[in-house]
């Protein structure tokens, strides 16, 4: 049951540095674009929320084979554009996550363990 994506979320850009956050998608959507392209992950999807007074405004979903993914997230790149983002996005983080038949797994799962 490994994740088969990696969610990337942040709240919004550190006051100032609006402009950089700008050209950092930008250039985001163009590593996963050809990611995407070179077969490392199936698809992402960019989300940006309407305002609700939360602490999240925006994420990406990126899926994927989960070793591809986990072999994504171990690379310099990845690193540094996770690193690049938590210089100008508030809140900025990645999550190993599970999507489609892997939730039924991790929910069956769940509901072996609460009925213990």
């Amino acid at each position: 049951m490994r994740a088969n994506a990696v969610f990337f979320g942040w709240n919004r850009s550190i006051p100032g540095r609006e402009h950089t956050s700008g050209q950092h998608f930008e250039e985001f959507v163009g590593y996963l674009t050809g990611l995407q392209q070179g077969g490392t992950i199936s698809s992402f999807d960019a989300v940006f929320l309407d305002p609700h007074g939360g602490d999240m405004n925006g994420f990406f979903l990126i899926k994927g084979d989960p070793a591809k993914l986990e072999a994504m997230m171990a690379t310099p790149e990845w690193t540094t554009h996770m690193t690049r983002a938590s210089l100008h996005l508030q809140n900025a983080g990645a999550v190993r996550s599970v999507t489609g038949a892997a939730v039924a797994e991790r929910m069956a799962l769940w509901n072996k363990l609460a009925s213990a």
